[in-house]
């Protein structure tokens, strides 16, 4: 009766032994705390089963039966799959890791809207007045969500919540507005046709949190781009620039004869006549004190600038930049096509991607003391582009006497260092610390409460033998707008600025077949291949036979 007791008891605390090992993980999942009275259960559930299980060995000898091991192997590999797909849910929970396998990277953020997102200094939210969620909408929200805790975003039933849709002056189903703090701006209106745009939630989100202005001022007066909407206008370049915040303004040096002291970039946007020489003194003196100057001159045009460009040891070629090697793309030969760039804060996010200048001249670039000159767009190399000389002949060859062999130069960054000394900045917004070098970009952002006591230590000058590809219609394709874009951000030494953001599209996959293509197709799926089949079984049914 003594051994059945005995026996019992232990049975008994067999069981006590799960029951502890149940009360310790209840306790530690439900509080999330694994302290000292989780573990304690634990510790003594697995003590008192391990006591069991020796001992059961040593009355029995269980252990050393063959159903007692295969048992044990199935427990253990039970508890191990267990064990691994617990591990892989603690780390999914705690690390959050995501591929994007698109060609284009469709489903992540560009590197200059994590940036600007991971350094938000105080909260935003994105408020979407809608009453469905787009999953595409949803997921480049939670990509900029992911970035920082200060990003959230709330999708909202106009009807259900009216008060807050007429606090943001909500007209239609779709709108989206950015708030920050006080702040409220309109993103864009999204619907079946058009989706949610990283591009212009980037664009806003910067003008937002970005307390200070840069003014920008084309030159006008001798044939430069038109500025509003019209054949080879620059309309959809001076709206890219609004949306970066920056604001324009025309300029007629002709009757200022000085450039104004706000100016943080001057554009010359394809002159076709050449400046007074005046204006040309005018914008080396804004060079001089700090300036920045962007010139796209085109071929055939003599803008009177040499004086200029001589100091910074650049030529205009007088011939045409051609490029042989792309006739598939639909572009002609006076349109070369761009993949190489220079390790240059302008192009550093651009790779192999593509840009085009139809009808460009190309840039000779020569040492001069106190310039750094980066090249930034070269073509091709021979036999494939050439600078032609011969611009009369329909019939396009090098000739080595005339033409200069490729690659060619099409566009440069420079800056000059300044000397030292106390002038007040040609910026919109000064900034007390020295501006960062071309290579390299400062997290100093500027302070409009600054005061104007101190200069810019360098001027910097972009020089491109093209303004076309800047024309409406050409800014959106491929990477032409980043590149004014970025060149004017570059220029305007804003570090804090984020460069420009290409939209990203899937590539076009689909495979266009004629008529007689198409009926191959159907004939051979329909019909070819299920007689090959079939007669391929009659053969190995015969042989069989």
């Amino acid at each position: 009766m003594k051994i059945i007791a005995k026996k019992k008891l232990w049975k008994y605390l067999f069981w006590f032994g799960p029951f502890l090992i149940t009360v310790g993980l209840t306790v530690g999942l439900v509080s999330e705390q694994w302290g000292l009275i989780p573990l304690a259960f634990l510790i003594t559930g697995i003590v008192i089963s391990g006591l069991w299980i020796i001992w059961q060995s040593y009355q029995t000898n269980w252990w050393k039966l063959r159903s007692t091991q295969a048992g044990t192997n199935a427990l253990v590999a039970t508890l191990a799959v267990l064990a691994i797909l617990g591990l892989i849910n603690f780390l999914g929970t705690r690390y959050h890791l995501r591929a994007d396998l698109t060609e284009t990277q469709l489903f992540t953020l560009a590197p200059q809207s994590r940036e600007l997102v991971s350094v938000l200094a105080q909260p935003v939210k994105v408020w979407v007045f809608d009453i469905s969620q787009n999953p595409q909408d949803r997921e480049l929200l939670e990509n900029y969500q992911r970035q920082s805790s200060k990003f959230k975003y709330e999708y909202i039933d106009p009807q259900a919540r009216p008060g807050l849709a007429e606090k943001f002056g909500v007209k239609d189903y779709g709108e989206v507005y950015l708030e920050s703090g006080n702040k409220r701006q309109l993103v864009q209106t999204v619907n079946e046709n058009e989706r949610l745009s990283e591009v212009r939630l980037t664009s806003r989100l910067q003008q937002l949190t970005n307390s200070t202005t840069a003014k920008v001022y084309l030159l006008q007066g001798h044939g430069e781009r038109q500025l509003s909407a019209g054949k080879g206008a620059i309309s959809q370049a001076i709206q890219g620039l609004g949306d970066k915040s920056f604001t324009t303004a025309p300029l007629n040096l002709a009757e200022t004869s000085k450039v104004p002291q706000d100016a943080a970039v001057v554009i010359v946007a394809g002159p076709k006549r050449g400046l007074f020489e005046g204006e040309v003194k005018a914008l080396q003196e804004y060079l001089n004190r700090g300036g920045n100057l962007l010139l796209m001159i085109d071929p055939n045009t003599d803008p009177k600038v040499d004086s200029l460009l001589q100091e910074w040891g650049v030529r205009l070629d007088n011939r045409l930049a051609v490029d042989v090697s792309k006739d598939s793309v639909g572009l002609g030969p006076a349109a070369p096509l761009v993949t190489e760039y220079g390790q240059h804060p302008i192009t550093k996010d651009f790779a192999n991607g593509i840009s085009f200048y139809p009808v460009a001249r190309p840039l000779q670039i020569t040492s001069v003391p106190g310039v750094e000159a980066t090249p930034l767009l070269r073509t091709k190399s021979y036999p494939s582009s050439w600078a032609e000389s011969d611009l009369q002949s329909e019939k396009l060859e090098f000739n080595a006497d005339k033409d200069l062999k490729g690659p060619l130069t099409l566009g440069v960054a420079l800056t000059r260092k300044l000397p030292t000394k106390s002038t007040s900045t040609p910026q919109a917004s000064p900034t007390p610390s020295p501006l960062p070098s071309p290579t390299t970009q400062s997290k100093t952002s500027p302070t409009p409460s600054s005061p104007p006591s101190q200069t810019a230590t360098e001027s910097r000058l972009v020089v491109l033998g093209n303004s076309s590809f800047a024309t409406d219609g050409l800014f959106q394709q491929q990477l032409n707008g980043d590149v004014f874009l970025n060149s004017v951000t570059w220029l305007s030494q804003q570090e804090k600025q984020p460069l420009s953001i290409r939209p990203k599209e899937p590539k076009n996959r689909r495979i266009t077949l004629t008529t007689t293509q198409a009926n191959l197709l159907i004939l051979s799926s329909l019909l070819l291949l299920p007689l090959i089949g079939l007669a391929a079984a009659v053969i190995i049914w015969w042989k069989r036979r």
